[in-house]
C-alpha cells in the first residue's frame, strides 16, 4: 500500500513528505481481519488514486492553473484518477458570483477540464461544478470525466444547506441552487463509485443506498466544510460512512481563506473500508495531493469477515407497522 502526499511551496516547487508512521503502517492493527493470503493479493488488486486539497478563488483561470499542476503531479505519481473538492473551478465571496459563472456541462469551462483529462490520460472527479440551472438557480454538480475526456456520470447535490441560527448567521443554499433528485453510481478504474457532495455527508441514507442498492465500492465526498463544523465533525463523519458502508471514502477538501468572507477547514482524507485513514496531507491547509492505493481485495475481505450485507434489514422493514 502506497501512502504519500505532494504539496507545493509558494514558489511552485514540489516537496514530497511521508505521512506519519501510524498512517504508513495503517494495516498493522488489521491482522484480525486480513489474512496473509489477502495481503499477498493486495498488489494485484490495487489501483492508485489522488485526492486534492486546494484553496479555490473567484478566478476561473487561476483555479484551472492550479488544477492543471495537480493533475500533472497525480499522473506522474501513477494515479488512475484524481478527485477535486467542491467548487474546484470557482469560489466567490457571494452566492451571486457563482450564478454569474454557471454554465452548461458542454460549455467552455468543463470542456477545458475534459481536455486536461485527455491530455494526461487520467480520470477526474470534479465535485461541485456550477452547472446552469433554471429560474436564476444553478445545480451543484459532481462530474466524472474519463481518461478520454468524456463525461461518464453526473450527480447534482441532493441535500442543500439552509440554516437560520437565532441571533446568529443565516445561509440558504436553496436560494440559488436547485436540489438534485437522483443518486448516481458509475464504474471506474478505481472501482464502482458512489457520488455525493459535502452536506450529503450528514445524511447516512444516501450512503446506504449507494452501497446496498448501487453496489458502490468507493464513495466520493468533495467538500468545502467550514472551520467550525470541520473541526467538530469532518473526520468522524467520514470514518463512520466508510465503516458502515464498508467502502473506501475519498474526501477532497477546500482549505484555507478564499476571500474576506469565506474560509474552509481543509484536511483531505482517503479512508479505507475498515475506517483507517490511509491518505492525508501533513498540513490540512496546504495545496497539494495525497496519493493512496485502492485495494479492491480489502473491500471483499472486510465485507466477508463483517457480513453486514447479509444480516441487515431491508429498507422496507422499517416502514411503520399497521395498527
Amino acid at each position: 500500500m502506497l501512502n504519500c502526499c505532494l504539496h507545493f511551496c509558494l514558489n511552485g516547487a514540489r516537496l514530497p513528505r511521508p505521512l506519519r508512521s501510524s498512517l504508513v503502517n495503517s494495516y498493522s492493527n488489521f491482522s484480525a481481519v486480513r489474512s496473509s493470503a489477502d495481503s499477498a493479493m493486495a498488489a494485484l488488486n490495487s489501483v492508485r488514486v489522488a485526492a486534492v486539497q486546494m484553496t479555490s478563488v473567484n478566478d476561473l483561470a487561476s483555479n484551472f492553473s492550479t488544477c492543471s499542476c495537480l493533475v500533472k503531479e497525480a499522473a506522474s505519481a501513477g494515479a488512475k484518477m484524481i478527485c477535486f473538492p467542491e467548487s474546484f473551478s470557482f469560489l466567490g465571496p457571494k452566492s451571486e458570483d457563482s450564478l454569474l459563472v454557471a454554465e452548461a456541462l458542454d460549455g467552455p469551462i468543463m470542456q477545458k477540464y475534459c481536455s486536461l483529462a485527455r491530455e494526461y490520460s487520467i480520470w477526474l472527479s470534479l465535485g461541485g461544478f456550477q452547472e446552469k440551472g433554471h429560474d436564476a438557480h444553478l445545480r451543484n454538480t459532481h462530474v466524472i470525466v474519463d481518461d478520454a475526456g468524456n463525461i461518464r456520470s453526473t450527480y447534482s447535490k441532493i441535500h442543500l444547506f439552509d440554516v437560520d441560527v437565532p441571533g446568529g448567521s443565516t445561509y440558504r443554499e436553496s436560494s440559488f441552487t436547485e436540489p438534485g433528485k437522483d443518486i448516481a453510481a458509475v464504474d471506474s478504474p478505481i472501482g464502482r463509485l458512489g457520488l455525493t457532495i459535502c452536506y450529503d455527508l450528514r445524511f447516512p441514507e444516501i450512503y446506504q443506498q449507494l452501497r446496498f442498492n448501487h453496489d458502490a465500492q468507493v464513495i466520493l465526498v468533495p467538500s468545502a466544510f467550514t472551520p467550525v463544523t470541520g473541526q467538530a465533525h469532518w473526520e468522524i463523519l467520514l470514518r463512520a460512512r466508510a465503516i458502515e458502508t464498508q467502502c473506501y471514502v475519498i474526501a477532497s477538501a477546500q482549505a484555507g481563506k478564499h476571500n474576506k468572507t469565506r474560509e474552509s477547514y481543509g484536511d483531505t482524507l482517503i479512508i479505507d473500508p475498515w475506517g483507517t485513514v490511509v491518505g492525508r496531507l501533513p498540513d490540512r491547509l496546504s495545496t497539494g495531493i495525497t496519493v493512496a492505493d485502492i485495494d479492491l481485495s480489502l473491500i471483499d475481505s472486510v465485507r466477508k469477515k463483517m457480513p453486514i450485507a447479509e444480516q441487515r434489514k431491508p429498507f422496507d422493514f422499517w416502514r411503520p407497522a399497521s395498527l
